[in-house]
């Protein structure tokens, strides 16, 4: 019986999943329902969009067991000053689903790598 395929390999390998991130990244950082937090659309404009998306694709491909190794800080410690609500965490988590979406990825491994995000809302949501 062969091997289970991980959820990187069936999201594609490292490849497919920055170019859902580069999607992604573009989407959120410009997301009207989450640079209305002033917090958030300062921290948008401060960090370079190339330097983020390579660390979301580091985490991801990580997260869905990849062999990148995420290199940022951790999240806590990356929004805790951001005071982040829970209706910019679900903008959030809509812009996810509409990246995913628009590049055509099967329901189930949206419901994967969406467990694996929602595992970060402590960390995150203030």
């Amino acid at each position: 019986m062969p091997e289970a395929k991980t959820l990187y390999e069936r999201l594609g390998g490292v490849y497919a999943i920055a170019a859902v991130v580069d999607a992604l990244i573009d989407r959120v950082m410009d997301d009207p329902r989450l640079n209305a937090n002033p917090l958030v659309n300062e921290a948008h404009h401060q960090v370079p969009k190339a330097g983020f998306k390579y660390l979301v694709t580091e985490q991801v491909c990580a997260a869905s067991g990849g062999p990148q190794h995420y290199t940022g800080r951790s999240m806590a410690d990356s929004h805790a000053h951001l005071r982040i609500t829970n209706a910019e965490w679900d903008a959030f988590i809509d812009d996810v689903k509409v990246t995913l979406a628009s590049f055509n990825v099967p329901a189930a491994e949206q419901a994967e790598l969406l467990a694996i995000i929602d595992t970060t809302y402590p960390e995150i949501v203030r």
